[in-house]
């Protein structure tokens, strides 16, 4: 096990280096980046123009689903949907657009299923990156790499399945919850 600051070259590496899946699962209510402070506000603003986000995360996950990769990820949201759902479901178009498959699931499923209380990506099933934020500002601080506890690795691979099998695709999850302009 090791731990590294957020953000670190370490924790990269993983999405560029892996086989087969990197999946997501995001629990928190709101994440606070810094690089989305500016575009939150445009979008709760009423700007709805996506420019596509600079830097490295959109040509990876265009070349990892080239190369036959997938990235997927599940959100665990409230209803009603807070702005940083809302803001979220909007902005996931680009990610969606690149390649990943990005699913909701309603929070009082997710208590059902016994999903965790904290967000990690899972590596081709044998690495976890649990992600841990700070208690006061929702901004993550630090990841946590397991490679070494399986009991650790098989329970995560097994929130993972339960979030995927409840979970429904952006599209639907905002059909189905009539939030509109995103």
């Amino acid at each position: 096990m090791s731990t590294f600051p957020y953000p670190s070259k370490e924790f990269e590496e993983l999405f560029k280096t892996f086989e087969h899946t990197a999946f997501r699962l995001e629990v928190r209510e709101r994440y606070n980046e810094p690089d989305e402070q500016e575009e939150i506000a445009a979008f709760l603003a009423g700007n709805r123009v996506i420019e596509e986000w600079d830097g490295w995360w959109l040509p990876n996950i265009r070349k990892a689903t080239a190369e036959g990769r997938r990235f997927e990820r599940v959100r665990v949201v409230s209803i009603p949907p807070s702005d940083y759902t809302r803001y979220g479901l909007w902005s996931s178009r680009q990610t969606v657009g690149a390649g990943e498959d990005i699913r909701y699931l309603v929070r009082t499923k997710a208590d059902e299923a016994g999903l965790p209380d904290h967000d990690y990506w899972l590596f081709d099933s044998r690495t976890l990156a649990r992600m841990h934020f700070d208690g006061t500002d929702d901004r993550l601080i630090s990841i946590e790499i397991v490679e070494d506890d399986p009991a650790q690795i098989v329970q995560h691979n097994y929130w993972r399945d339960a979030a995927w099998h409840h979970a429904v695709r952006r599209e639907d999850f905002a059909a189905e919850n009539d939030i509109r302009g995103v």
